[in-house]
Order: structure tokens, then sequence, then C-alpha cells
């Protein structure tokens, strides 16, 4: 993937991209609705087996959380960051910042400014402007002007999973090695999630998903990633859930606890994209672990996006998906600037169109 662009090559790349962005998205609105249960009390409102279909949540089916709409804003800021790259600035976690706090602006605004004119399109979509529930340590710490790192994070005792369900696009710089994309992640996951389980979730997803939009299998996938965070300090409670993940006990996951931690998390979603008979199947197993069940579908979703491409979502799913349109403009916007941005932007010349979608 990394080398010359053919046809092939790119339309299997904008498949996985799609997978990754709808996928998600899919997952997300899967859960939304059986957020903060217990399997039980899934069972008891939705029969023995649990959730098997979609079912309304805020008002409508298909609906999404905080969680698409900062994955969103994390496409929007990759592309955001290869534009201004021409101008000599490269500094990804700043781009990532400032595209994280584009989202806080919606969570406050009654709907788009067109005065901000730095905005770029994503954030003049007035549908991203609902409040989902969103996650309160990181609306506050994305409220303010001040970036964390990984020697000052943010929240330096949330180790919720959060941060990871939002960096499945860092996995898409396919051209990166795996060491660089589990680094930026845990950097920019330390802008709101301080504890290294919670950094660290966050680099071993980007990975996962960045050994699958490379065309490895899953379980080799999750392989790279362990290696890939391995050195980073902390890294223990990761490693242990994700080797529990692959080591396919025949037990089910384990049910979630709506505090569960980034790790439990993370490794529950690889457990279930490895044991769902299909993409769907997958999905409900996800969610039906209850907890934090929106996140959970949402990793999971990811991840057999990557693995699988768009045409392996379901399509009734898909067909209700609050957002869909945008998310899909997006996610071809993002696969054109990775892998052709040069005929779009450069030293001189620059597409007007493009800077005012993206602006620098």
């Amino acid at each position: 993937m990394a080398g010359a662009w053919g046809r092939a090559e790119l339309q299997d790349f904008r498949s996985r991209v799609r997978g990754v962005v709808l996928g998600s998205a899919v997952g997300d609105a899967l859960g939304a609705p059986l957020d903060g249960l217990t399997p039980g009390e899934i069972v008891a409102a939705h029969g023995p087996e649990g959730l098997a279909a979609p079912v309304p949540a805020y008002g409508r089916l298909g609906a999404v959380t905080d969680v698409t709409q900062l994955s969103l804003f994390t496409v929007d800021g990759l592309i955001r960051a290869q534009v201004r790259r021409d101008t000599g600035v490269w500094h990804p976690p700043s781009d990532l910042h400032r595209a994280w706090r584009r989202w806080a602006v919606t969570q406050d605004d009654w709907g788009p400014d067109e005065r901000r004119e730095d905005d770029g399109w994503l954030a003049r979509e007035e549908w991203l402007y609902a409040r989902r529930d969103p996650h309160g340590p990181t609306l506050l710490a994305l409220r303010g002007e001040s970036m964390g790192t990984p020697a000052e994070p943010r929240n330096p005792r949330e180790r919720g999973p959060h941060a990871a369900a939002r960096s499945a696009a860092f996995g898409l710089l396919v051209g990166w090695e795996p060491q660089l994309v589990a680094q930026l992640a845990v950097e920019c996951a330390a802008q709101t999630h301080g504890h290294p389980t919670a950094c660290l979730a966050a680099g071993a997803y980007a990975v996962t998903v960045h050994g699958l939009a490379r065309g490895e299998a899953l379980p080799q996938a999750v392989r790279t990633a362990i290696g890939a965070v391995e050195p980073w300090p902390g890294h223990q409670e990761v490693v242990k859930a994700l080797e529990a993940a692959l080591a396919g006990a025949e037990e089910p996951p384990h049910p979630l606890e709506a505090d569960a931690g980034a790790d439990e998390v993370l490794g529950a979603a690889v457990r279930c994209a490895l044991d769902g008979e299909d993409v769907r199947h997958a999905l409900c197993l996800a969610v039906n672990l209850g907890g934090p069940a929106s996140v959970t579908g949402a990793l999971a979703g990811g991840l057999l996006g990557a693995l699988h491409g768009e045409t392996a979502l379901p399509p009734a799913w898909l067909a209700e998906l609050e957002g869909r349109p945008t998310l899909v403009v997006l996610a071809d916007d993002f696969a054109v600037e990775m892998t052709q941005g040069p005929a779009l932007h450069g030293p001189s010349y620059a597409s007007p169109g493009w800077l005012a979608r993206y602006p620098r």
C-alpha cells in the first residue's frame, strides 16, 4: 500500500477508508440505545439473544453519538495536517487539537457560524451540532486552549475508551510505519485521556486498523499492535487484554461495566471481531456486552470495516445511518488527499475549492 498507487490499490484503499468511517458509525449507532445497560437489562428489553438489529436512540433510527462526531473531526484534522504541510508547518497533534476543538464548539453553539472562515466544510454540517451525551472529561479538556501531551497530559487519571474510539483514522495512514502511527495516536490521546492505559489503547487500536488497511489478517494486525506499544511505559494492561483476545478462550467475552477501562473495551471489541460469524453478528456481540456499548460497537465496526471494506457492512443499517452522506464524502476526501494530495495542492499550485474545504 505504501508503493505506487495503481487503480486497483486506489479502489481497495477507498473501500477500506469508507469501511472504517462507516463501520465505526454503524457500530456506534447500534450500541447507542444500550449505553449504560447491563447484559441482563439488554436481554430483558430485547429478548434472549439481546439486540439483533438497530433500534431508535435520541429520537431516530441510526443516530450516532459523540464517538462518531469526534471520529469525523479526526479525519478532518488529518486532511488539514497534510494540506498545511505545504506551508512548512508539520505538527499533526496540533492540527488534531484544533480539529477536536472545532467539535467542542459544536457542543456549545446552536449551529454553524459562517463568520468562522477557518472552520472548513465539516464544521458547517448542521447535524453535527446535536448533543449526544458527550463524554464529560473529553469535552472539558477540549474547551481549554492548552494542549495535553504525553509528558503533561490532560485528565491524567482518565483511563476510559473514548480516546481509542476516535483514533481509527490514524491507522489509515498506510504509508507510515506502525511505530509512528502508535506515537501519533498516543500523543493525541493525551489531549483528553492521560492514563497510560487509555493512551496506549488508542495507539494499539490505530496500529491494528493500520495493519488491516494494509491487508493483514486481524490476528497478525493485533500482534503488530502489541509490538508497537510494548516499548511504552504502562503498556501491561493493554497488552494483556489484547493477548487474551487473541487466545480465544472458549467462554464468551466478559460483560462490560459502564466505567470499563480502555484495555477491557478494546480487548472485547477485538474478541467480537474475531468471533463474529459475519459483520452483523460481530457488531451485535460487541454491543450486547453492555456498558459503553456505543464505544465497543464503534471499535469493532472500525476493525471490521478496515478488514472487509464498506461492502461488507449491513446495507439496511447503512440506509438509516445518520449523516451518511457526510461520512461518505469525508472518507472519499481523505482517500484522495492521502493518495493524490500533490495533484490538489503544492508549493506552486493549490486548488481553491480544496483549500476552501480544508483551510490551511
